[in-house]
């Protein structure tokens, strides 16, 4: 007994000092955190400010004050039921909202097939499909801008909402491929062969396997691509011709001063959008767990 005992005992001596002796939790531990919510505070100061004005009750109307001003005189939930009272602003919005629409079904629906083609097969001038969709993303937008200007007036195409549909799906079709292709490269194509050796066709076996395995690459490169389309301003401003877009419309009003309806309408898209954005994370959380639990199980 005294020979199990006295190990035992040893083993429980050894382990009170050593525990005594661990190394107490640092203060830099908070350095990370705290810098990170510094940086994501400071990010987003910027659509605080907006959301805060969208309910400011100013009594300057539009095209009377000289410049935005960072005023304060009370609040007010007047402007979201005054929303769509300047038609200008009103048009604006609609056409952006359209074009985004349009811009991203068509760029998600590119951008999809380019980049199953770019995460399963190798070809001929794949490195070069690489260097011209990195090329597009890191190209800076002024030089996008004036070179699909100056292609539209080289073509005598008229600068209106053609073009600018016809330049946001352009500068989308990179985002949605890299995202798509991305997921493609992380799947088992054993997944595919094993439903082919079920007696599927190669469209039954796409349709029914990989698509819904991509789905979640191809909603977000279609989400990344609205966002794109809606909220550009640079490359807008070159194509757009007369067909106003939201951003350009606000950037001209900037000069006599911004109606406080540009911000309601600017804050109800970025709710819109960041709820999607917490649906998403949320349902993709469940879905995680889920997958969990039937692993253990």
């Amino acid at each position: 007994m005294s020979a199990v005992a006295e190990p035992l005992e040893r083993a429980v001596a050894d382990y009170g000092p050593r525990k005594a002796n661990q190394p107490k939790k640092r203060w830099t531990r908070f350095v990370l955190p705290t810098y990170t919510g510094l940086l994501l505070l400071y990010v987003s100061f910027p659509i605080f400010v907006m959301i805060l004005y969208s309910f400011n009750d100013t009594d300057v109307g539009f095209g009377t004050a000289p410049r935005v001003k960072l005023e304060w005189l009370g609040f007010t939930t007047s402007w979201y039921r005054q929303l769509f009272d300047i038609p200008d602003l009103t048009t604006a919005l609609k056409h952006s909202l359209t074009v985004a629409l349009l811009a991203a079904v068509v760029a998600t629906a590119l951008g999809t097939f380019l980049g199953l083609a770019l995460g399963r097969h190798r070809y001929r001038g794949k490195n070069a499909t690489d260097f011209v969709l990195f090329l597009n993303i890191s190209a800076p937008e002024i030089a996008l801008g004036v070179a699909l200007a100056g292609f539209f007036v080289s073509l005598g195409v008229a600068r209106g909402g053609l073009t600018t549909f016809l330049a946001h799906v352009m500068f989308g079709i990179p985002f949605v491929a890299i995202t798509v292709r991305a997921r493609v490269q992380g799947l088992d194509n054993s997944l595919e062969n094993a439903a082919m050796d079920l007696y599927a066709t190669p469209v039954t076996a796409f349709t029914k396997v990989t698509l819904p395995l991509i789905f979640p690459g191809i909603l977000a490169g279609g989400m990344l691509a609205f966002a794109l389309s809606i909220d550009d301003f640079i490359i807008t401003n070159f194509v757009q011709g007369p067909y106003t877009m939201f951003p350009t419309w606000v950037y001209g009003a900037s000069r006599v001063g911004i109606p406080p309806q540009a911000f309601g309408m600017a804050t109800i898209i970025f709710t819109l959008g960041a709820t999607i954005a917490f649906v998403n994370v949320i349902l993709g959380g469940r879905k995680d767990r889920r997958a969990a639990l039937e692993g253990r199980g």
